[in-house]
């Protein structure tokens, strides 16, 4: 199934890798008849290490999935490539999408040991349907997202993710292209801000923060993500724990890189990609992300609609996946022991209806 060509090319030979790695096409060991078809071959060992991230939810994305030989998964958000082990250890092949070329060279060269049965590929999984089609992958048995930021981006500050240490305010999960944060928060109307912290933040301060930024901005650009931080902090003293800004990076990186727009797009994608039976797990970490996810699972799940003015209930036409819980799952506790970061991890799973459900449904 991946053994053609076109597969070969749009897997094995990305510019990402070539670029990253200071090669080209043409020098590249990819394309030598030799080469053995995994670009881990071409990874720098010493850029192999540096990317860490504890995948959340494991054993629960595990139950969800079920991988096995013969299977296929996507692992949509790649990051460290944790789950995709764990997919991988259990005989499935795995096709793992990620923007973030650190990401990507980590996980490449962590799996190396899986040979062919792992396909890393440098994309946004807004983008899974083009994948697969450029794969001549008709259906998936399996779709994995796990959204956030990675420990290892919030780790690194010249990310800029994090106001914990200074540095660029960035917040792209692709270097290579988009605007980055500072250009947002240095170029935009002060209405634009004021939406992006209202709608991507929940932020109560919204309009205080956004003028007194436009303000600042005036008398000198943000630069790193400490200057953003302080400005906040300024009309915006802290109240308990929580740093004030921290609803502020979170809304600069939702619009930074269109996350919920990606997200709205793979949701109305993937009943066209799952196969009957298969499985589509979504872990979130904040309530935006979750309740698109809760909403649409429902949606696709009620066999029946009813309005108070039809005579009698009707069948859904939207209609194509099991909730396979009512609540979403959440980290055990010792997972939290191990994984703080995991605590506001939510997991919902839903099951492609077969043909023979659709009938009996209906």
């Amino acid at each position: 199934m991946f053994t053609t060509e076109s597969a070969k090319k749009s897997v094995f030979n990305p510019p990402w890798l070539c670029a990253s790695t200071g090669l080209t096409p043409e020098n590249s060991p990819m394309t030598s008849p030799s080469f053995d078809a995994n670009p881990a071959s071409a990874i720098r060992p010493a850029e192999s290490g540096a990317f860490r991230h504890l995948p959340v939810l494991l054993d629960e994305s595990l139950e969800a999935l079920q991988p096995a030989p013969g299977k296929i998964i996507v692992d949509g958000t790649l990051g460290g490539g944790g789950h995709a082990e764990a997919f991988l250890t259990k005989g499935a092949q795995v096709i793992g999408l990620d923007q973030d070329e650190d990401a990507l060279r980590a996980a490449t060269a962590r799996l190396v040991r899986f040979g062919e049965a792992f396909h890393p590929v440098k994309a946004n999984f807004r983008d899974l349907a083009s994948v697969l089609a450029d794969l001549q992958i008709e259906k998936i048995d399996g779709l994995l997202l796990d959204i956030g930021v990675s420990s290892h981006q919030l780790d690194t500050p010249a990310r800029g993710f994090s106001f914990q240490n200074e540095g660029p305010l960035d917040m792209r999960m692709d270097q290579r292209s988009g605007r980055s944060a500072a250009d947002w928060v240095n170029h935009s109307e002060l209405e634009e801000l004021i939406a992006i912290f209202r709608r991507y933040g929940e932020e109560p301060a919204s309009v205080r923060i956004a003028r007194h930024l436009v303000n600042e901005r005036q008398k000198q650009p943000f630069i790193t993500t400490t200057q953003l931080a302080g400005a906040v902090a300024v009309v915006h003293p802290r109240r308990g724990k929580k740093h004030p800004a921290t609803q502020i990076f979170q809304a600069l990186r939702i619009a930074v890189n269109d996350e919920l727009g990606a997200l709205e797009t793979l949701l109305s994608q993937a009943p066209d990609l799952l196969a009957e039976g298969a499985r589509f797990a979504v872990i979130t970490f904040h309530s935006l992300e979750d309740r698109m996810v809760k909403q649409d699972f429902r949606t696709r799940s009620q066999a029946w609609l009813d309005r108070p003015e039809w005579s009698a209930p009707r069948a859904n036409p939207a209609c194509v996946y099991r909730l396979l819980q009512r609540k979403s799952l959440t980290a055990s506790k010792d997972e939290l022991t191990n994984n703080p970061r995991a605590r506001s991890a939510r997991l919902r799973v839903v099951e492609k209806l077969t043909h023979k459900s659709h009938v009996t449904q209906s």
